[in-house]
């Protein structure tokens, strides 16, 4: 069962990110954001599923256990005897990645909570000189603008910013941030797939604010007037992490042509697909273990 193992919890998460490394520049960012999004969570829950099978056949291994259920616990430890440590190891990475995910799960829903404000209008202005401009999911969403981001910007400009945000809630960019984000929770060489998620989903939305008002080059000076008039970090917007502001401008300036957008996104997708199956083979073979290893009076 080793082999299981191997595969799902030490090399297809690595391999997902090389391959979402590679391809994420090529891809049509709507398209990509939710490819890469749901790939890392099949990863993630694969990973999941092969820790817990592995922390079974822990509690397996452990020989009163195996009186009380019938079965020899030398039988199924014989089955990773040249990798001992694995069984119980898994023990432990199960019990971390729950609790991470528990922790950003709580993290993001008090987030949300307190972002959600009771108002109807989908546009709210805050008197406030610091530059600030974010979408709040909910029913219905709302879009925040201080009047500091407003000043910053020309009416060309405020309509790029506004078309922006509202492709975010509209899209429900949120849900793909926050899948990717539970992902990287439950297994942590996933945390960059997180940030091309937030980065895919902010390409996405400038190319739907390009749409709306009908110039790429107002969109991608309304982008760096923006960044350069926030002084800090947006802590509940959906903005791709610092760094990224350059490549979100070249792409709006010099546009990518998308000739094999599915094709490409169809890479993660069957690595996220064969560890699932991989996983579901490994909870079979557990299953055929036990059995094995049942004492027959």
């Amino acid at each position: 069962m080793f082999d299981h193992f191997l595969v799902s919890v030490i090399v297809i998460p690595p391999l997902l990110v090389i391959a979402v490394r590679l391809l994420a520049e090529h891809l049509k960012p709507g398209l990509a954001a939710t490819a890469v999004a749901w790939s890392a969570a099949g990863a993630a829950l694969a990973s999941l599923i092969n820790l817990a099978v592995f922390a079974v056949k822990a509690f397996a291994e452990i020989p009163p256990l195996g009186r009380d259920f019938g079965w020899s616990a030398q039988v199924v430890a014989d089955d990773t005897a040249r990798e001992p440590w694995v069984s119980w190891l898994s023990v432990v990475l199960l019990t971390a990645a729950l609790i991470s995910i528990v922790r950003v799960h709580v993290q993001q829903r008090t987030m949300f909570a307190l972002a959600r404000m009771p108002v109807a209008e989908p546009l709210i202005m805050l008197d406030d000189p610091a530059a600030h401009a974010y979408a709040v999911p909910g029913k219905p969403g709302h879009i925040v603008v201080t009047t500091g981001m407003r000043d910053a910007l020309d009416d060309d400009q405020f309509r790029a910013l506004l078309a922006h945000e509202q492709d975010h809630l509209d899209s429900r960019h949120h849900r793909l941030v926050r899948i990717s984000a539970l992902a990287a929770a439950a297994h942590p060489a996933l945390w960059w797939v997180t940030r091309q998620v937030d980065y895919l989903v902010e390409r996405a939305a400038d190319e739907r604010a390009a749409l709306v008002v009908g110039s790429r080059r107002t969109v991608a000076q309304a982008i760096g007037i923006a960044a350069l008039a926030t002084t800090k970090p947006q802590v509940i917007g959906l903005h791709a992490a610092g760094g990224v502001v350059p490549r979100r401008v070249r792409h709006l300036l010099r546009p990518t042509v998308w000739r094999a957008g599915a094709i490409l996104c169809a890479l993660p997708v069957a690595l996220a697909a064969f560890s699932l199956i991989w996983t579901g083979e490994a909870a079979y073979d557990l299953g055929e273990l036990l059995h094995a290893a049942v004492i027959h009076p």
